[in-house]
């Protein structure tokens, strides 16, 4: 049987490459459950422009599948229902990715609960294959694909993921509904690998590539790769990104690709771009809290977002999980010093309707 594909119009959006926040939970102070504001950031994300969004995932808090909190199938149910709303409220696609990870039968299983409720692909975390022979880890992701359209995930090991041969990367781009890849592994090289593999699959022109590479956003999007392949040379490109940073100031985001499509199409980089990179990477630092080996991250996420009013708090179902020391007063000074970064006007322009 063949493997499942995304409607045309979804593969459209994903390979033209947009905005896809990576979406955070939103809890109150008693770390429950907020709809109202979920709903809210959703409607912020659609409202600003992102072509997509991704739940479920490592910013969504991998919690939410424990048995105490049983949020993963809920979660998944009522943003399916809410980006839905929302590709007819904005009359355009919003492609739904969904995160799926574990070993095996747990993924196939959140793969086909994610595809039950219409979701186009699933982001497909690897990082508890870590010490798994890479044929093994290639036959755990076939498997998943029998389930669901897949979306590659390269992910940084300071925060869980693995190194991955270029031969791995190479044979993924074989199977068949593999739809688009996330590179996030914070390593030149090692992004080389996934854009060299692709070229030389030669479906470039299918597989969409991402950038999660949060130290190196703009420079990613910037950049034309070329590669000499058996086909001759092929050119790929990175034409999005799904990150955790575009879940906040995702309008500024939404702007920043744009500017960054013109400068492609024109053929010349802007030094303006090339210094908003440095930018970005000093205020990811800040939101990701670098300092502390990303352990602030999720909360960074949530504090940026609960500043704005969009979330009513910072909160993380893991009462441990909290900004670190120093980490609110580096928000602070990155959003001083960068003022394209934040889109606080353009929230509080629109918030009470998000929140209705």
């Amino acid at each position: 049987m063949k493997n499942p594909m995304p409607p045309e119009e979804s593969l459209r959006v994903l390979r033209e490459g947009t905005v896809i926040p990576a979406s955070p939970l939103a809890l109150d102070e008693q770390r429950k459950w907020d709809k109202r504001h979920q709903a809210a950031v959703y409607r912020y994300y659609a409202a600003a422009g992102s072509g997509g969004i991704a739940v479920g995932v490592h910013t969504t808090q991998f919690e939410i599948r424990d048995p105490g909190h049983g949020l993963f199938e809920p979660l998944l149910r009522f943003a399916a229902k809410e980006i839905d709303a929302l590709s007819r409220y904005h009359s355009r696609r919003i492609v739904r990715i969904a995160g799926a990870c574990g070993r095996t039968e747990q993924a196939t299983a959140e793969a086909s609960f994610a595809s039950e409720l219409g979701y186009d692909a699933v982001l497909l975390s690897l990082a508890a294959l870590g010490g798994v022979p890479e044929q093994d880890v290639l036959a755990h992701c076939r498997a998943v694909a029998e389930h669901a359209p897949l979306i590659g995930f390269y992910l940084q090991p300071s925060v869980g993921g693995r190194h991955l041969s270029y031969d791995f990367w190479r044979r993924f781009a074989d199977i068949q509904n593999v739809v688009a890849i996330k590179i996030a592994p914070f390593d030149r090289y090692r992004t080389i690998d996934v854009l060299r593999a692709v070229a030389e699959s030669g479906r470039d022109e299918e597989i969409a590539l991402y950038t999660g590479n949060d130290d190196n956003i703009i420079a990613d999007l910037l950049t034309p790769f070329e590669f000499d392949t058996p086909a001759g040379t092929r050119r790929v490109d990175i034409v999005g990104g799904l990150l955790g940073q575009w879940s906040v100031w995702t309008y500024s985001f939404v702007m920043l690709l744009e500017e960054i499509r013109r400068a492609k199409e024109k053929e010349y980089a802007h030094l303006d771009l090339l210094v908003r990179n440095g930018e970005l990477t000093d205020a990811n630092a800040a939101v990701f809290d670098a300092a502390n080996g990303f352990a602030g991250c999720i909360p960074g996420i949530n504090e940026v977002l609960r500043r704005q009013g969009l979330l009513p708090s910072a909160n993380c179902l893991d009462p441990a999980l909290c900004l670190s020391p120093g980490q609110s007063e580096e928000l602070d000074r990155v959003q001083r010093a960068y003022s394209w970064l934040p889109d606080d006007e353009f929230v509080q322009n629109h918030l009470a309707d998000w929140l209705s």
